[in-house]
């Protein structure tokens, strides 16, 4: 285990913790976090001083950490401790060397997408827009679930191209510029029906985006962010709720219906098949869920 962030350190630890404190300024989040590291490398260390210490020991160090269980994030943290450590070293006690430079921290696995269930979808759409805000609400999120789009291409649409209500379509120009053109359901394209026929008494008269603010001009992302957090909170779905898990819910929800990998890709305008591929990973989760609850055998 690494030692407590809390305790007395060598002389020279004490040192570089003030000047940081008082020369850099540093948050106390940061002095702790590098009293922590400090407290590690000594305690790996042994009885050696850390101008004693070469790359291959601060390798063998970070090997040593991983094999206890600590994150690469965490890792990466006591890295970053060492390397000033090193450099305060360099400028007041004239060591020479940062054995620290170079040494990569292991990667840690990417956190699988927050996604909603299928019932907490329902539970945050279903109910019945109760003013106009809401009714311009709805309409947002029914497209995001329904479509996967992002944040960004969902304020970028205008009242005039991108939506067509008729073929049941939105066209949207995500990264790199990429346009791509997503079918759109049937209760989304239900909502937006209400929302365009109430949107002049919002919008400015020469406002040509789709969604608009109580003052009339174009929504904001942070705007339909906060939106979409408030609706969550007061409906009470206890969990929180970001435009971009909309997106990781369609998906996800698509690719347990369909397990069509390379149409999902498509829909959400990924270039690479691997940026997709994550969801299969939470497709396997669900499966897996199903199976411990289902099968006679599973349980052990």
């Amino acid at each position: 285990m690494v030692s407590p962030a809390a305790g007395p350190l060598p002389a020279d630890g004490e040192a570089w913790l003030d000047w940081l404190a008082s020369q850099r300024r540093a948050a106390e989040l940061t002095l702790k976090a590098y009293r922590e590291g400090l407290h590690a490398l000594l305690r790996l260390a042994a009885e050696r001083q850390p101008a004693e210490l070469d790359m291959q020991d601060i390798r063998r160090f970070v090997a040593r950490l991983h094999g206890e269980g600590l994150s690469g994030r965490s890792i990466s943290r006591h890295l970053s401790a060492w390397r000033s450590f090193y450099r305060w070293l360099a400028r007041h006690r004239d060591v020479r060397v940062n054995p620290a430079l170079g040494v990569r921290p292991p990667r840690s696995p990417s956190p699988l997408p927050r996604v909603l269930s299928p019932e907490q979808a329902q539970a945050l759409l279903d109910p019945e827009p109760l003013n106009l805000l809401e009714t311009r609400d709805i309409a947002m999120f029914e497209l995001f679930y329904s479509s996967g789009l992002r944040a960004a291409e969902l304020a970028a649409l205008d009242v005039d191209t991108g939506i067509d209500l008729a073929q049941g379509m939105v066209t949207v120009t995500g990264k790199r510029q990429r346009s791509r053109s997503v079918p759109v359901g049937g209760k989304a394209l239900a909502a937006l029906v209400r929302w365009s026929a109430l949107r002049p008494q919002l919008a400015r008269a020469d406002e040509p985006a789709l969604f608009v603010t109580r003052s009339g001009g174009r929504l904001s992302t942070g705007g339909i962010a906060s939106r979409l957090e408030q609706r969550a909170r007061v409906l009470g779905l206890g969990v929180h709720v970001h435009p971009h898990m909309l997106r990781h819910s369609f998906a996800s929800h698509l690719l347990q219906s369909s397990g069509d990998l390379r149409a999902v890709q498509e829909l959400l305008g990924h270039a690479s098949i691997r940026s997709t591929q994550i969801y299969t990973h939470l497709d396997f989760q669900h499966l897996a869920r199903v199976y411990d609850a289902a099968h006679p055998r599973a349980r052990k």
